[in-house]
């Protein structure tokens, strides 16, 4: 009996279907998002690590440290601290020394930033709206319950592997 790695690499017409499932997958997320980059881009000259930065930032008044900012944005310190650094720069952001730990530094939107964010993000909810404008809502439930399952088998199998 093969295990499903094994037979993936041995025999793949056995996972013909999952393989154009990941295909699709990929596929609708690039399209998505390098529409959602253009736009983005063309319409405020702003990239979209930009403005995943401010629209984690926010979420939180209070501001974030940037180890949270990082792990919630799925990325590395050192990838947040160039996207901060041109923030502060322009008067978006405010970066200050936490009262708690004089080690950690905490950043939050200005005035500026939150106003200027709050006017992308409402243009970006329109952007989403279009993309998705022929489903249905019963496709959009259908789809956000499918999408669910299959991070669930995604996490369930990455835990699998970790020892």
């Amino acid at each position: 009996m093969l295990d499903s790695e094994t037979k993936a690499v041995e025999t793949p017409e056995d996972h013909a279907e999952e393989l154009r499932l990941w295909l699709r997958l990929l596929t609708c997320t690039t399209l998505i998002e390098g529409e959602v980059r253009g736009r983005l881009r063309q319409r405020f000259d702003v990239t979209l690590p930009r403005f995943d930065l401010m629209a984690q930032l926010d979420k939180a008044p209070d501001g974030m440290t940037l180890s949270d900012v990082s792990k919630r944005m799925m990325v590395s310190n050192g990838n947040v601290t160039g996207l901060v650094e041109r923030l502060v720069e322009s008067g978006h952001l405010d970066r200050r020394t936490s009262e708690t730990d004089r080690r950690v530094q905490v950043i939050r939107l200005t005035k500026l930033g939150r106003a200027e964010f709050r006017r992308m993000a409402a243009e970006h909810e329109t952007w989403i709206a279009d993309l998705f404008a022929d489903l249905t809502p019963k496709d959009v439930r259908e789809l956000m319950r499918l999408l669910a399952r299959t991070k669930a088998s995604a996490q369930k199998s990455a835990a699998r592997r970790r020892p």
